[in-house]
């Protein structure tokens, strides 16, 4: 790899950025806030940002770079694919959950839903990472779709990932800020607050978080080698990365010629042998 060592301090920086969010996130809730709980009260609610930033921004920044990671490079090409499709279902899982305990607050305190411009894109991005996500398996993971389908819609596919991941990122600013808009009275946010520096640095951390992600994921020569993307059988993926059926079967066929010469020699020898034998007994 290229730039071997700049890649590991942002890979590096991005792991403790992104894990500190979470645990700021945390920290959030049961010091400055009511807990978690599942009752229709705020420590239902408070679900909502900790789901998010846990799965909605820090496991799917996981999912983009997964590919980009050198010490997996000798995995094949359909394990990696499992394993990123496998982190971007558990951060959709926990998406949903985030939206639901958000819905049913708002409900169960007689709060009207969507009315916001961070309800409206945070939905909005949830809605395209789910079918990101299901046309991805459809498109990406299964055996059904040819080679050219792949290749026009790989680009798509890259940039659809980068802008919802970019777009959760600042829809989570948008709710934090707005929930301290709500929540801060005496004092008020205006007046900054310990709780307000402490989220405005969650803030903070999270647009660190995803610079660094879209960073790493935007280097062309941080990319997966292609010769490396040779693991996954044509029966199952029906891609280019089948080379290596190609090459077996190549083998195979190799073998096959080589133990045809092998038993037509013998044949041969074994001829002369008759041959030689037939002459001795008529001399």
């Amino acid at each position: 790899m290229e730039n071997y060592g700049p890649f590991l301090a942002l890979l590096a920086s991005a792991l403790l950025v992104g894990f500190v969010s979470v645990i700021l996130a945390f920290v959030w809730v049961f010091h400055y806030r009511e807990g978690l709980s599942w009752d229709g009260g705020a420590g239902e609610f408070n679900w909502h940002p900790v789901l998010v930033v846990t799965g909605f921004v820090f496991i799917q920044g996981i999912a983009i770079i997964v590919y980009r990671l050198p010490w997996t490079w000798k995995c094949s090409k359909l394990l990696m694919k499992f394993i990123h499709a496998g982190l971007n279902t558990v951060a959709m899982i926990l998406a949903i959950v985030s939206m639901v305990a958000a819905f049913e607050y708002h409900n169960a305190q007689k709060i009207p839903n969507m009315y916001s411009l961070h309800s409206w894109i945070g939905l909005t991005a949830l809605i395209f990472y789910c079918l990101q996500l299901f046309f991805g398996f459809a498109v990406f993971l299964l055996p059904f779709a040819p080679v050219h389908l792949r290749a026009l819609l790989m680009p798509i596919h890259v940039y659809s990932g980068l802008t919802i991941f970019a777009t959760v990122i600042a829809t989570a600013l948008m709710g934090i800020t707005e929930k301290l808009l709500f929540s801060l009275r005496d004092p008020a946010y205006s007046s900054s607050p310990p709780e307000a520096t402490f989220v405005n640095c969650l803030g903070l951390l999270l647009v660190v978080f995803g610079l660094l992600i879209l960073w790493m994921a935007s280097r062309p020569h941080w990319k997966r080698p292609p010769e490396e993307n040779t693991k996954v059988l044509r029966s199952i993926g029906g891609t280019a990365e089948g080379t290596e059926v190609e090459s077996t079967m190549t083998s195979s066929s190799n073998a096959d010629k080589s133990d045809l010469k092998i038993n037509t020699e013998a044949a041969r020898k074994q001829n002369l042998k008759f041959d030689e034998s037939g002459q001795r007994s008529t001399m």
